[in-house]
C-alpha cells in the first residue's frame, strides 16, 4: 500500500464480519493488555456489530470539542445526554466531552431497541409511553441542576422535550443533535420554532466512524445538512450505487462509503446503510462533504426508527 487509492485492492469491508465473536480478533497486537471497551451498533437489524476501542472515542470527541463555540457551549458548563445509552459508545463519548470541557454529563437511561420492538409489534402507544418516560427523566434533571447549558439529543426527543419546556428558559445555550431524521426541514424547524436563539449543531456519526461535523451554518445552503468527516481518521465518499469504485459527481446522490483508519480500527471502504449528495470542500474542511444523508433506499426492507 503506497496511497489511499490502493485500498481498492482490498475490496469492501463487510459489516457481517463485525457481528458476533470472537471480538478480540479485531484488536491490534500493539494494544493487547490495554483496557478495552466494546461498543455496539445496528442492533435493530439483527446481531449487533461490535467495535473495540481503547482511546478512539476520547480522541474523536476531543477533536469535535475544538469545533464548538465556547460562547454557546461554555467550558465548565454541565451537559444533558438525552440519547441512546446501553452498549453504545455515545454515552461514554458525551461524558468524556463534558469532562474534557470541564463539566459533568447527566445521562438519561434509554434503550432504543425496546422501542423498536414495540413498534414492530404494533404497540405504538407503549413506544410513546416509553418516549415520555425518557422525557420525564430529562425534565427532572433539567429542573434539578441549574448548571446544565449544553445537551446532546436526537430529533424526535428534542421535539418532544421542546413541547414541554422552553430550553432557553432553562439555560440551554447549545444543542448538538444526531440521527437519521435530521432533515433540512427539521433543521429549519429547530432554528426558527423549537429553540430559536439556541446554537444548533447537527452531527452525523456512528460507532464505526466516529462523528462528522456540520459545515458552518450559512442561510444560503437553505438549511441543507452538510457533513464533513474527521479526515484522516475517517473518510466519507459518495459513490455510485451500481459501481461503488466510482465517486459520483458533485451535486449527485450516491451511497455513503466509509473508511475508518486509526491506530485502533481499520475498516476500509465499508458501504454504509446511508445515501447522500456529494458536496464540495469548504472552509474549514478542504475535503468533500455529504449532504442530505438519509437511509439507503436500495434496501428491500425499511429500518424501523424508534426514539431516534
Amino acid at each position: 500500500m503506497n496511497s489511499y487509492a490502493d485500498l481498492k485492492k482490498l475490496g469492501h469491508f463487510e459489516d457481517e464480519w463485525l457481528r458476533g465473536g470472537p471480538v478480540r480478533r479485531w484488536l491490534p497486537k500493539g494494544l493487547v493488555g490495554k483496557p478495552v471497551y466494546i461498543f455496539e451498533t445496528g442492533g435493530s437489524t439483527g446481531v449487533p456489530k461490535s467495535r473495540l476501542q481503547v482511546n478512539d472515542f476520547r480522541t474523536d470527541y476531543e477533536m469535535f470539542s475544538n469545533t464548538l463555540n465556547d460562547a454557546t457551549f461554555p467550558k465548565g458548563a454541565d451537559w444533558l445526554m438525552l440519547g441512546p445509552s446501553g452498549p453504545r459508545r455515545l454515552r461514554l463519548a458525551i461524558e468524556h466531552l463534558a469532562q474534557y470541557r470541564g463539566g459533568i454529563a447527566f445521562s438519561v437511561d434509554l434503550d432504543p431497541r425496546w422501542v423498536i420492538k414495540c413498534i414492530k409489534r404494533g404497540e405504538v402507544q407503549e413506544a410513546n409511553l416509553y418516549k415520555q418516560h425518557c422525557i420525564d427523566q430529562a425534565l427532572t434533571i433539567l429542573r434539578s441542576h441549574d448548571n446544565i447549558r449544553c445537551m446532546f439529543t436526537t430529533p424526535k426527543l428534542l421535539e418532544a422535550l421542546c413541547e414541554k419546556i422552553d430550553l432557553a428558559h432553562y439555560g440551554i445555550k447549545g444543542i448538538f443533535c444526531g440521527g437519521t431524521e435530521l432533515t433540512p426541514q427539521f433543521h429549519r424547524f429547530v432554528r426558527e420554532e423549537l429553540a430559536p436563539g439556541v446554537d444548533f449543531v447537527p452531527t452525523y456519526g456512528n460507532t464505526l466512524m466516529g462523528l462528522a461535523t456540520h459545515k458552518p451554518f450559512d442561510p444560503k445552503d437553505n438549511y441543507e445538512i452538510i457533513y464533513h468527516a474527521p479526515q484522516p481518521r475517517a473518510v466519507v465518499e459518495i459513490v455510485d450505487f451500481d459501481s461503488p469504485d466510482k465517486k459520483v459527481e458533485y451535486g449527485k446522490q450516491g451511497r455513503v462509503m466509509l473508511t475508518t483508519l486509526t491506530k485502533e480500527t481499520f475498516i476500509p471502504r465499508f458501504l454504509e446503510r446511508d445515501q447522500a449528495i456529494r458536496r464540495p470542500p469548504c472552509d474549514p474542511y478542504p475535503w468533500d462533504g455529504a449532504g442530505n444523508v438519509q437511509p439507503y433506499s436500495g434496501f428491500a426492507s425499511t429500518v424501523v426508527e424508534g426514539v431516534y
